[in-house]
């Protein structure tokens, strides 16, 4: 693995009285694969909004390849971004949401090419150029002209993974990419984040597939209760968990 790519230090967050994130730390490095597991209500959505900056933490910060998210620190003061240069940033920061995200008026060409052009001012023939290539890779070649409407739940997904990779992001933030699909969709899209991975993209994934994580995570990260109970590669996490919740949840799912 490369570098630390992403750097979680101290990490809080809370709803009102409900603290959500206790103090969590977290390193991802350049080409790794992080997998969040965990229990509905853990903490492991805001944990993933937190990195680019959708949910503001109360404590702690954020890295990206060293810069800080959302902040620029003078002396020993952080001092928050604009929401300009946060849009800036997030430019780096490919997220796939669980509910595809796509502009419903947009064909999926136009889907695929509207934030390299209007968010990084890039030419407009490149970024079309470049976001063909995009759909071919995850299987939807032939769908550059179709409207999101008219395409599986599936395909609008792998949609969605084009258009965050068009934007050539640092590290690509999956929210459980596959929770909204029918079964028989599933497939599809674990396939197109599997090459992703052995591709070396860096990625944080929060799933509840623990059969994709065991074949695809180079870390597994265990989330209870705004807390990382448990992490480490997924033969230890999923096949020798160390602690009773981990064992706990583990036997619920397997």
């Amino acid at each position: 693995m490369g570098e630390v790519m992403v750097d979680l230090r101290g990490i809080h967050k809370s709803f009102g009285a409900n603290e959500v994130l206790r103090g969590v730390d977290l390193e991802v490095r350049a080409g790794e694969v992080v997998v969040v597991l965990g229990p509905s209500g853990s903490g492991k959505s805001t944990l993933l909004r937190t990195i680019n900056h959708l949910e503001k933490v109360d404590r702690g910060h954020v890295s990206i390849d060293g810069d800080l998210v959302g902040y620029r620190r003078v002396g020993d003061k952080l001092h928050e971004l604009r929401e300009r240069e946060i849009l800036k940033q997030r430019t780096h920061i490919g997220f796939v949401f669980q509910n595809f995200n796509l502009f419903p008026h947009l064909t999926v060409l136009e889907n695929v090419v509207e934030a390299p052009v209007s968010a990084q001012r890039r030419p407009v023939a490149e970024v079309r150029t470049r976001a063909r290539a995009l759909l071919a890779r995850v299987g939807l070649a032939d769908k550059e002209d179709a409207y999101p409407r008219h395409l599986s739940g599936g395909q609008q997904q792998r949609v969605a993974i084009a258009r965050a990779l068009a934007l050539e992001p640092k590290v690509l933030l999956f929210d459980e990419p596959t929770s909204a699909l029918d079964p028989e969709l599933v497939g599809e899209v674990l396939d197109v984040i599997k090459d992703l991975a052995r591709s070396g993209t860096t990625m944080v994934v929060v799933t509840h597939e623990v059969g994709f994580a065991r074949e695809v995570a180079d870390t597994v990260v265990f989330l209870d209760g705004g807390v990382v109970v448990e992490q480490g590669p997924p033969g230890q996490v999923l096949d020798d968990p160390q602690q009773p919740r981990t064992r706990a949840f583990l036997s619920k799912v397997l």
